[in-house]
C-alpha cells in the first residue's frame, strides 16, 4: 500500500469531518427536542420521495361536510380568542375563475401575524422575515377540501434556541395556527 493512500482518504474524508463538527456544533445551540422533529421531518421528505413541500407543512382534511365558511369562521374565532391580527387573504381560485371564466377548485391562502412577536423574531433571525406572515391554506382537491399550513415546530425546535422572553410568544402563535388547522378541519368555531 502506498503512502499516498491513507492522504488520499484523510483528503476525501475531510468534507464529512467538518460537516460533522458543524452539525455538532449547530444541534449544540438547538432547542431541547430538535433532533425527534428533524427526524421527523426528514421521514415524512423521504415517505414523499423527496417533496420538500410534505416535509415542512401540516395538512388536516377537511370533515365531509364543512364549508368554507365554516373553516373561515373557526379561524376567526382562533385569532379572536389567541390575539392574531388577520393581515389578508389571497383568493386564488376566485381570480382564477375571473381571468378564465372556467370554474376553479377552490384555492385561498390566509395570513395571520401577532406583529410583536413578528418583530421580535426578524430581530432574533432577520430570516424569519421569509415566513412571515403565517399562512394557512384552504384547498379543494378531488377527495374534498385540506387545510395546509407550515410545520411551525420547525421554529420552535429545529433552530436556535429563542431567548426565554420569545419562546412562549413564539409557541403561542404556533399553538394558535395549530388550532386553526384542528378546528377549521372540523368546523368548530
Amino acid at each position: 500500500m502506498s503512502a499516498a493512500l491513507p492522504l488520499r482518504l484523510l483528503m476525501a474524508a475531510a468534507p464529512l469531518l467538518l460537516s460533522a463538527c458543524g452539525t455538532l456544533g449547530a444541534a449544540a445551540q438547538a432547542e431541547q427536542g430538535a433532533a425527534a422533529e428533524f427526524a421527523n421531518v426528514w421521514g415524512r421528505w423521504a415517505d414523499s420521495g423527496g417533496d420538500i413541500a410534505v416535509a415542512v407543512t401540516w395538512e388536516r382534511k377537511v370533515q365531509p361536510g364543512v364549508t368554507v365558511a365554516e373553516i373561515e369562521d373557526a379561524f376567526a374565532s382562533v385569532a379572536a380568542e389567541e390575539n392574531l391580527k388577520m393581515v389578508g387573504s389571497l383568493p386564488l381560485s376566485a381570480e382564477l375563475q375571473a381571468r378564465s371564466s372556467q370554474p376553479q377548485k377552490f384555492l385561498k391562502v390566509y395570513s395571520y401575524c401577532d406583529p410583536e412577536t413578528a418583530r421580535a423574531m426578524v430581530d432574533f433571525s432577520p430570516h424569519m422575515a421569509a415566513f412571515l406572515p403565517c399562512r394557512i391554506t384552504v384547498l379543494e382537491k378531488d377527495d374534498g377540501l385540506w387545510i395546509y399550513t407550515m410545520n411551525m415546530d420547525m421554529l420552535t425546535k429545529m433552530g436556535r434556541k429563542l431567548p426565554p422572553e420569545l419562546k412562549p410568544r413564539v409557541t403561542r402563535v404556533r399553538d394558535a395556527i395549530w388550532k386553526m388547522l384542528e378546528r377549521g378541519a372540523r368546523g368548530e368555531f
